[in-house]
């Protein structure tokens, strides 16, 4: 594979790869580092990636071993100089759209919260897999290869994550 190639499959899947890396990441900061570095690796790799081979696939794996790496080097870090997380929440104010009414869109963003903090606060057994499938949109045996774990295990891990975020939205919505 050669750079113009490379350059295609940015254009090809780079929304994607972006989604996917927000999903794993949270915030924007932490997005645009891992993307980047996601496709810095895709060039160091580019004698290993096949263009027929679903570069996608290729690609998310990539950006998955990089978040492992990153945190597993922020843990060590962390136990060796413990430092104090600042966290700055800024609520942007968007004027509502014609067609919702501003309490659908309240309620819409709630849901879509509430969503988002029940996948993740799965650990990273279900949660990968969940973001893969419906994120990333990759099919259980495209999962499967890029996780190296068997498609049934896929399922399982897919059908645990469902029943276990179904519990959590239950138990908030009481």
């Amino acid at each position: 594979m050669e750079i113009d190639e490379l350059n295609d499959l940015v254009k090809q899947h780079g929304k994607a790869i972006y989604g996917f890396c927000h999903k794993l990441t949270g915030n924007k900061a932490d997005t645009d580092d891992l993307y980047q570095e996601t496709f810095l690796k895709a060039m160091e790799m580019l004698h290993k990636m096949d263009a027929s081979h679903n570069p996608k696939s290729f690609l998310i794996s990539v950006a998955i071993r990089l978040r492992k790496n990153n945190r597993r080097k922020f843990a060590w870090r962390r136990r060796i100089a413990p430092t104090v997380e600042f966290k700055e929440e800024v609520d942007k104010i968007c004027p509502p759209d014609g067609e919702a009414s501003p309490e659908n869109a309240v309620l819409s963003d709630e849901l879509r919260g509430m969503i988002r903090d029940a996948a993740d606060s799965l650990n990273d057994k279900l949660r990968i897999p969940l973001y893969m499938y419906y994120t990333a949109e990759m099919s259980v045996e495209e999962i499967a290869s890029v996780l190296k774990i068997p498609p049934g295990t896929v399922k399982s891990r897919l059908f645990q994550a469902r029943k276990a975020m179904k519990k959590i939205l239950e138990v908030e919505s009481l």
